[in-house]
């Protein structure tokens, strides 16, 4: 996946979340959703351009907290023990990623890896999650 395919998916992927419920528009967009899954599962290192790519397009705090709650928490669930010093040097130079961990439960992470998100939000500056 090339960042340009990451930017076109992430554009879609938001455009689902943004769109109303029952819309023509969201049944459109609703492969975002399932492409989104198919990476989680299949393919980490593309889900992580996504998560990424979402986030560089700056979408709004709801966008964002679909993001924590969704592609990153399953990512990290599904290969948290292969991604997380990935995603620990993404959120120590990423203020705007580092604020994703907030949103993240423990739901399926490994007892490590959840470890390691906890000391991630203690440590690593954030934005602001109310901006």
């Amino acid at each position: 996946m090339t960042e340009n395919d990451a930017l076109s998916l992430a554009t879609d992927w938001i455009a689902y979340w943004q769109a109303p419920e029952g819309s023509i528009e969201k049944d459109e967009l609703s492969w975002t959703a399932d492409k989104e899954w198919q990476l989680i599962r299949e393919a980490p290192q593309h889900a992580w351009k996504l998560i990424l790519a979402i986030v560089k397009l700056d979408p709004p705090a709801e966008i964002l907290a679909a993001v924590s709650a969704g592609p990153l928490e399953d990512l990290l669930s599904y290969h948290g023990e292969a991604m997380i010093d990935t995603i620990e040097a993404e959120a120590r130079h990423n203020t705007r990623f580092a604020t994703l961990l907030g949103g993240v439960w423990k739901n399926a992470l490994p007892q490590a890896v959840w470890v390691r998100v906890q000391a991630l939000r203690e440590t690593v500056p954030r934005d602001d999650p109310s901006a």
